[in-house]
């Protein structure tokens, strides 16, 4: 394979991927599959999701130092027209590996927890959950001490489903 066929097919793996999914994939999930899997290296893999980004089929939203990706309707349509390129194997493995950790990469992707200083010299405590890039719930919380924002974010990401089901019970 050449660098020009190299360098297509490494962003037709990275288009595949997010068409496979209803929720954008962070950089770091795409990079982990591709990379442990041997598919492609570091560089190629970097330039091919900057390439995608660049051309707008693929849209990149930085958000709590994640980089969250998205496949745009430009991505799709191209995806259509070369998808035959990738082999059949490799889509069945993308797409076992996608369905057997949709929900974990589902929750990392969309449960969201950060925390910023405020003018008080308190921590001001950010958590979300979306769907689709759309807020299912947001909460801003005040604490007293960086300690106690990182325990609140961790749990968060822990807890996120009981308490959403608990304020829905307690508000319905």
């Amino acid at each position: 394979m050449n660098h020009d066929q190299l360098a297509l097919y490494n962003k037709l793996l990275v288009l595949y991927m997010l068409n496979r999914v209803s929720f954008p994939l962070t950089q770091a999930q795409i990079y982990d599959f591709l990379l442990e899997q041997n598919y492609v290296n570091f560089m190629n893999l970097q330039r091919a999701i900057t390439e995608l980004v660049d051309t707008g089929f693929v849209t990149a939203k930085s958000q709590h130092n994640r980089t969250y990706l998205s496949i745009t309707a430009e991505g799709q349509e191209t995806l259509t027209y070369f998808k035959n390129r990738i082999d059949t194997s490799l889509k069945q493995e993308i797409d076992r590996f996608l369905n057997a950790n949709q929900f974990q990469l589902r929750n990392e992707a969309s449960v969201l927890a950060d925390y910023n200083t405020i003018l008080s010299g308190d921590y001001e405590v950010h958590l979300s959950v979306k769907e689709k890039d759309e807020p299912v719930v947001e909460v801003t919380l005040s604490v007293p001490n960086k300690e106690t924002a990182e325990a609140v974010c961790i749990n968060w990401k822990k807890k996120n489903q009981e308490i959403y089901q608990y304020l829905v019970g307690q508000l319905f």
